[in-house]
C-alpha cells in the first residue's frame, strides 16, 4: 500500500523538482517562470475553477460539516501561528499575522488538487473545489482583516474595510468562482466550442503551475528564524489537518469530502502566504523559507495522512 500511495504523491513533487533543477541549471530564468506562474494562476486555473464551479453539484459539494470542520481548522492555526510567533518568539504583531498567514493557507490549488486526483480519482474533488471556492476569500479576508486592525491599531475602520474588499476581488481565482457561480445558479449552459476551449486551457493550468512552482522555489532559501519556521511546518502540515479529521469524524462528514478536507488542511503553505508577506513587508524571510521547507516536507506528511485515510 506505501508503495502505492508513494506512486500517487512522488509524480506531482517530481515535477515540482524539475521545475527547480533546470532553473537552479539555467535554463529557466526567474522571469520565464513568473510569466508560466502568472499565466497558470491568471488564466489556466481560473479557467479549471470556472468550468468546476459551473458544473458542480451544489447540493452534494457545499457539505456545511465539511466547510465548518475545514474552515475552524484553518483559522485556529492561524491564531496559533499568530500567539505562536508572539508569545514564544517575541515578534512584531505585524510579523505575527505574516507568519499566521502561513499556518492558515495551505496549498489547496497547486497541491491540494493533484494530489487528491491521484489518491481518490477526479470524482472526488467535489469537495476540494467547494473548499476553494471560498479559500481565497476567506484567508486574505482574515488576514488583511487582521493586518489592517493592528497597523490602524482600531482607527479607519472604513479604511480596513474597503482594503479587504479590494485585495479579495482583484484576485483572478475569485473572479472565476464567482462567475461559475453565477453560471451554475442561473442554470444556463456554457456552449460546447467554448467549454472545450476551456477545457484545453484549464487542462495545461496544475502542469504549468506544479513546474513553476518548482523555478519559482530557487529564489527562496531556508533563513531567518528557523524555529519560528518549524513551528510554521509543524501547525500547517500536521495540527490543521489533524483538526479535520477529528472535527470530520464527530460532525460525520461523507467520506469523499472528509478525505477532501483533510487532503486539502494536509498541504504545505502556498506562494500566497509569500505574497501576503512581501505585500506588507512582514516576516518575508520566514514565509519564504516556510515554503520552501513545508513543500519539501509534505512529502513524507501527505503519505502519513493518505495512508490514514486508506
Amino acid at each position: 500500500m506505501i508503495f502505492n500511495l508513494i506512486n500517487v504523491v512522488l509524480p506531482v513533487f517530481v515535477v515540482v523538482g524539475i521545475g527547480y533543477v533546470l532553473t537552479l541549471r539555467g535554463m529557466f530564468q526567474k522571469v520565464q517562470m513568473d510569466g508560466l506562474m502568472k499565466f497558470a494562476q491568471g488564466v489556466a486555473i481560473p479557467f479549471l475553477l470556472f468550468r468546476a464551479m459551473a458544473g458542480i453539484d451544489l447540493q452534494s459539494g457545499f457539505d456545511p460539516r465539511l466547510l465548518i470542520s475545514f474552515y475552524i481548522g484553518a483559522g485556529a492555526c492561524f491564531f496559533a501561528g499568530f500567539f505562536g510567533a508572539r508569545l514564544i518568539f517575541k515578534r512584531d504583531w505585524e510579523d505575527c499575522v505574516a507568519i499566521g498567514f502561513c499556518c492558515l493557507f495551505s496549498n489547496s490549488v497547486l497541491l491540494g488538487l493533484p494530489i487528491t486526483e491521484r489518491a481518490f480519482g477526479p470524482d472526488a474533488l467535489v469537495g476540494n473545489y467547494a473548499i476553494i471556492a471560498f479559500h481565497s476569500p476567506f484567508c486574505y479576508a482574515l488576514g488583511i482583516t487582521a493586518m489592517e486592525v493592528i497597523r490602524n491599531r482600531g482607527q479607519g475602520g472604513l479604511r480596513t474595510v474597503k482594503s479587504v474588499f479590494r485585495s479579495i476581488f482583484k484576485n483572478n481565482l475569485i473572479i472565476a468562482i464567482l462567475a461559475g457561480f453565477a453560471v451554475n445558479l442561473s442554470g444556463l449552459s456554457i456552449p460546447e466550442p467554448v467549454d472545450e476551449a476551456l477545457a484545453l486551457v484549464a487542462k495545461a493550468g496544475l502542469p504549468t503551475a506544479l513546474f513553476a512552482l518548482g523555478g519559482i522555489m530557487v529564489q527562496y532559501r531556508p533563513e531567518g528564524d528557523l524555529r519560528a519556521i518549524a513551528m510554521v511546518c509543524c501547525i500547517a502540515l500536521l495540527l490543521h489537518p489533524a483538526i479535520v479529521y477529528g472535527l470530520g469524524s464527530a460532525l460525520d462528514v461523507r467520506q469523499d469530502l472528509f478525505r477532501s478536507g483533510v487532503m486539502n488542511a494536509a498541504m504545505a503553505p502556498g506562494v500566497n502566504a509569500y505574497i501576503f508577506a512581501n505585500m506588507y513587508g512582514r516576516a518575508k524571510r520566514v514565509a519564504a523559507s516556510s515554503v520552501l521547507i513545508a513543500t519539501a516536507s509534505s512529502v513524507v506528511t501527505v503519505l502519513l495522512w493518505l495512508t490514514l485515510l486508506s
